[in-house]
């Protein structure tokens, strides 16, 4: 059994999540493949919509006098929660790219993927914020990504003080990953950002977000 099918919120969901990520359903549907009660099901769907799980994909009649069914299906933003592959394939990315560039090109690659996690346009402009609002900013996402971060003013500026690391199985096999967490920051914040990190055991996330003179 995949782990999803356990762990988002108990087996039924996990077996709810199974069927309509092979096709969408109807409540009478899953209910009857499942040997439960409609109302079972649809508490299932109503959590899991909530949680922007699955959504409603269209309504289907089925044979019968009546109002058309609706169906569901998988929400295409969160399909990639039920998949183990992103991890090893990272690592083996930059495996493949360690040996086909030099180590200032992968670095290069490093930065310009960090760059490319945020936008440009979807930056804040430096002079319209102050430095803590978006170091905090640049925490939120970092914390979406699956980092555990603290904000700690310093002499210098802010730090961004992890307890884990949103990239640890990449980070393990070339610490210079970070540099893609680095441009991240450094697009969010409009700052000058160090990395800091802790790469033995458990790698840490630290990012030293340096005040402007003047």
């Amino acid at each position: 059994m995949r782990w999803w099918e356990k762990s988002i919120g108990g087996s039924g969901r996990g077996r709810i999540i199974g069927m309509l990520r092979r096709s969408d359903r109807s409540v009478d549907e899953l209910a009857n493949e499942l040997g439960v009660t409609d109302n079972a099901v649809r508490a299932q769907l109503q959590a899991l919509e909530r949680e922007g799980v699955v959504h409603q994909t269209g309504t289907r009649y089925a044979g019968k006098v009546g109002k058309p069914a609706t169906t569901y299906g998988i929400a295409p933003e969160s399909e990639s929660l039920f998949s183990t592959a992103y991890a090893p394939v990272l690592v083996a990315l930059v495996a493949a790219l360690r040996e086909h560039l030099s180590g200032e090109e992968l670095e290069e690659v490093f930065q310009d993927v960090g760059r490319r996690l945020v936008p440009e346009t979807a930056a804040p402009a430096a002079n319209r914020q102050q430095l803590q609002t978006r170091v905090e900013q640049a925490s939120e996402l970092l914390g979406a990504l699956g980092a555990e971060l603290d904000v700690e003013e310093t002499k210098t500026g802010f730090a961004l003080n992890g307890h884990a690391c949103p990239l640890a199985a990449v980070v393990r096999s070339d610490p210079r990953a970070c540099q893609m967490v680095q441009q991240l920051v450094c697009r969010i914040t409009g700052a000058d950002v160090q990395v800091c990190c802790n790469h033995s055991g458990t790698p840490k996330c630290c990012f030293a977000v340096q005040r402007m003179n003047g």
